[in-house]
């Protein structure tokens, strides 16, 4: 496309000044520690946690236990008798999903991808939740309702053909609202009716208002966990008749996405993707080198940079694309990491593996926005928290974007 990603030159200088502003406040150890949030922000943190299970109590009761009333004897001077008492969910010893949201100031918004969760198991996500309320010891002493609490939406597979290894526990994304910018700002929370994987949850957000009266666009923010393309066969979820390979239902994943985005554009959102999008987009985001073999995945990259990027964001990312793309039918996303730190070498994909820290990675998680949000100003911060500590059990990092309601 030959519209740039730049705004006009008066605007130009008024962003740039924004985002100096907030970088230079923003210490290079890439944490979002510190930084006191205003009502007109969100930020927003996903994490790809490859498994749910490090992130549960050790122990758990069975899920009757979290609900059937439990009998209590008490002495009283009319003698023995017996009353009943709803028995609380199992306590946790510093939830480490708790203590993240803690160390990060407690963001608005975690989106977390691969869940593995099995979906006949209703008792993991009540597990979770819990977990994730329960006041860590350093809470101890707080009023309960000073306490930080979220509300959890799970989004898992129902595909019976093409989601059944490990006891249908694959895929599945989960939403984290903190309770209190929820219930002020957060209109709906659907998912996509097209995925059928557990892997695309849409949160959309209230209108808002400026001082002024101004009505900004308001945000859609999409949690993904993309399709990685294998050449292992895909079927029609409905008929179990095969439809080609998983390469091509990749292909076909981008091209739903896109179309989503551009409805919730034509909608008045302006829109956010955020989460494991399993595609590397160009030579700066795979060390030490970028993977092309076997080929399709050159084309799965080129595929993905045509449907979402235009020309300067994929120049700027020096990502792989063709020149047959229909620029009428490109959501034309910012790579916001990208739009911020330029050429930076920062990954999010680390492997656990023998080798250091490094050694090899990619960037295959991302946060996209929509070009309008950004030409406006109101993409503040972006990030990777890229280090051994913040991976912790997983095998990529989180990232996360700071932007702006209204004001």
């Amino acid at each position: 496309m030959d519209r740039g990603i730049s705004p006009p030159p008066l605007k130009r200088q008024r962003v740039q000044s924004t985002l100096q502003e907030n970088l230079s406040s923003q210490p290079r150890s890439q944490s979002s520690v510190g930084h006191g949030l205003g009502p007109t922000s969100v930020r927003v943190f996903t994490w790809n946690i490859n498994g749910i299970q490090p992130f549960l109590p050790a122990s758990t009761l069975p899920i009757t236990s979290f609900f059937k009333p439990v009998g209590q004897h008490s002495k009283s001077g009319l003698g023995n008798t017996t009353t009943t008492k709803e028995k609380s969910l199992p306590d946790t010893v510093g939830s480490p999903l708790r203590a993240f949201l803690q160390r990060h100031c407690w963001p608005e918004i975690l989106f977390l991808q691969e869940l593995k969760i099995s979906p006949s198991d209703s008792k993991t996500p009540a597990t979770l939740l819990h977990a994730v309320n329960s006041p860590l010891p350093s809470e101890n002493g707080q009023d309960l309702a000073q306490k930080t609490r979220y509300k959890l939406d799970f989004n898992l597979p129902r595909d019976k053909h093409n989601a059944r290894g490990f006891g249908g526990k694959l895929y599945g994304v989960g939403t984290l609202l903190r309770e209190d910018f929820a219930s002020r700002h957060v209109a709906t929370v659907r998912h996509a009716s097209w995925d059928h994987e557990g892997r695309v949850t849409i949160v959309e957000l209230g209108q808002e208002q400026t001082k002024g009266g101004d009505r900004p666009r308001p945000l859609a923010l999409i949690n993904i966990y993309a399709v990685n393309g294998t050449s292992a066969p895909y079927r029609s979820p409905d008929t179990g008749r095969a439809l080609g390979t998983r390469h091509d239902h990749k292909l076909r994943v981008h091209e739903r996405l896109r179309d989503e985005c551009l409805g919730l554009e034509g909608r008045g959102f302006d829109v956010v993707i955020a989460g494991d999008l399993n595609v590397a987009r160009g030579r700066l985001d795979g060390w030490p080198n970028l993977r092309t073999y076997p080929q399709q995945h050159c084309l799965n990259r080129a595929d993905f940079n045509n449907k979402f990027f235009g020309d300067e964001d994929n120049a700027r990312s020096e990502a792989s694309s063709s020149n047959n793309s229909d620029s009428s039918t490109t959501f034309d996303g910012v790579d916001a990491f990208r739009a911020i730190w330029g050429n930076e070498l920062r990954y999010t994909y680390h492997p656990r593996s023998g080798d250091e820290w490094g050694a090899s990675c990619d960037r295959v998680d991302l946060i996209i926005v929509s070009k309008s949000l950004f030409d406006s100003g109101r993409v503040l911060q972006a990030d990777i928290l890229d280090s051994p500590q913040e991976r912790g059990t997983s095998d990529h990092v989180p990232l996360w974007v700071k932007l702006r309601l209204c004001g």
